[in-house]
């Protein structure tokens, strides 16, 4: 059980980081917020990488595994701020919740985990052995993953806790995802006389109808391989009297595991290819799309939309290590994944880290309005943390 005086730490610095607006790219202050929580509390390394992840460390007294607690730091926009009940970015409590953007989605649990290898470290006066890193990742909403690269590549984990919100369960794979550009190629022409032109949305219209009749592999844990249509546009827009030259359409296409970026784009190539050789006129092609941001520091975070799935085994030692840990202190958690993508597409599914997900609050609570936590999850999902520690590493 915490202290009335962890429990008030916790919750404090909770609502310093959703008073903190941190949407993507913009999330200098909540990192400030954080560092400086670090550095206060006797962190042993507080660095900030280029794209603007904060990384802070606690050593043991001796050498031993690596764990890497990791909770995104920027949100989605609030759009409508008069649409909240109370200030989207007050962190008031009302009724033992805490309200406020990036309350669930996932200030929350950076807080909890802030807060619990503090505790941990400072109350066996680090003697334990291996290292414990916190680390506060920019550029998720955007980029799953992709910053999450940095963090990685600095601190080269043995296990990773994603603290994206679990309901205090134990998430052990998700469904990655990747954007899919769909672009066909026409010949412009007067409206008036379009049977000099050739129409690119006319042409793109018939590949959508013949890639709606595809199947997408489905798994027995992970559910289906979704291929959805999400948006369309074409060129010249506004098309004043003008026959469309250029038309493209993206798809969300759910991955499961195993899948490479070769494998998701066949099928799509195939159909291409044959609808090319029955129509001379057609000119298409597919690819993945590709994504630019800016960061705080003044850096550029780019790169593909293709962010791997991922699943560890229920019976694998780590997966069952934490689970027994937590049943010892009194929690029930089920062993599940998450339905939506998370930086464990880069840790697990990318890098093959020993990965699961634990967090406080709701999944359905993201980016929803009037979004909050419950106080008693953030104190649990703290108390959990130490429990993982307490499994995964050794202490003396």
């Amino acid at each position: 059980m915490l202290t009335e005086e962890q429990n008030k730490e916790v919750i404090e610095l909770c609502q310093n980081l959703i008073r903190q607006k941190s949407y993507s790219g913009g999330e200098n202050l909540v990192a400030q917020t954080l560092k400086s929580f670090f550095e206060r509390n006797g962190f042993d390394s507080v660095d900030v990488d280029d794209y603007g992840n904060v990384i802070a460390c606690m050593k043991g007294s001796a050498a031993g595994k690596k764990i890497l607690f990791d909770g995104h730091i920027d949100t989605v926009p609030v759009t409508n701020p008069t649409a909240w009940k109370y200030d989207p970015f007050g962190a008031e409590i009302h009724e033992n919740k805490i309200y406020g953007r990036g309350a669930s989605d996932m200030k929350g649990a950076v807080a909890a985990m802030a807060c619990a290898v503090s505790n941990f470290a400072h109350g066996c006066d680090k003697e334990f052995a291996g290292e414990i890193y916190v680390a506060g990742v920019v550029h998720e909403e955007c980029f799953e993953g992709v910053a999450a690269r940095s963090v990685s590549k600095k601190v080269h984990p043995d296990y990773v806790v994603i603290g994206e919100s679990s309901n205090l369960n134990v998430k052990i794979g998700q469904r990655g995802r990747a954007e899919i550009l769909l672009e066909t190629f026409g010949v412009p022409a007067h409206s008036a006389n379009p049977e000099k032109g050739v129409n690119a949305v006319y042409q793109i219209c018939r590949l959508i109808e013949k890639i709606h009749s595809l199947n997408p592999p489905t798994h027995d844990v992970l559910g289906k391989g979704i291929l959805e249509l999400t948006d369309i546009k074409s060129s010249p827009y506004p098309g004043a009297s003008v026959v469309p030259e250029y038309c493209a359409a993206t798809y969300d296409r759910r991955l499961l595991v195993e899948e490479t970026r070769e494998s998701v784009l066949s099928p799509l190539q195939k159909l291409l290819r044959e609808e090319m050789e029955h129509d001379s006129t057609l000119k298409a092609k597919v690819s993945y799309a590709r994504g630019l941001e800016h960061c705080y520091t003044g850096a550029e975070i780019q790169g593909e939309r293709f962010f791997p799935g991922w699943l560890f085994g229920k019976e694998e030692d780590f997966v069952q290590s934490i689970v027994n840990e937590l049943h010892g202190m009194g929690f029930q958690p089920e062993i599940t994944q998450y339905q939506f993508c998370t930086n464990g597409s880069h840790y697990a599914g990318e890098a093959g880290i020993q990965t699961i997900g634990l967090g406080p609050s709701l999944e359905s609570l993201a980016h929803t309005i009037n979004e909050y936590i419950e106080i008693d999850q953030l104190l649990k999902a703290e108390q959990c943390y130490v429990g993982v520690i307490n499994a995964l590493l050794t202490t003396k």
